[in-house]
């Protein structure tokens, strides 16, 4: 019994930081994301390839490669990294993995599109 109360213990220190949700990631739905970037004034950021982002963007967007890690890298240190960022892809994956690399490099408000490109409602 003991043992399993152990290895139980063990699986939570390892695995369960990694499922708690971070403070600087949220993640909205595509209302909530249309809502919050109506101004036009946000810094917003499509990460999926060029080819992707000239198929059909959200408007204003930014396109920032996720793929081409030096290029991602220099382009996202011109932003601003104590306003919001919002970010998404075609499904919400890619989005995600910059957001977490975002986190790490400093940024404090991050926003990403639940279900990426796919959900949004205004998308020819």
């Amino acid at each position: 019994m003991k043992n399993i109360i152990l290895i139980m213990a063990l699986f939570n220190t390892m695995f369960g930081a990694n499922a708690q949700k971070s403070d600087t990631i949220k993640v909205l739905t595509a209302s909530d994301f249309n809502k919050a970037i109506e101004n036009n004034n946000v810094q917003l950021v499509d990460v999926r390839t060029t080819q992707e982002f000239n198929q059909g963007a959200i408007d204003s967007a930014l396109n920032i490669d996720f793929f081409q890690q030096d290029k991602f890298k220099s382009e996202f240190e011109k932003l601003d990294r104590d306003q919001p960022v919002y970010l998404y892809c075609h499904s919400g994956s890619r989005s995600h993995q910059a957001a977490l690399k975002l986190e790490t490099m400093g940024f404090i408000e991050i926003y990403d599109l639940k279900g990426g490109y796919m959900m949004w409602p205004s998308k020819n």
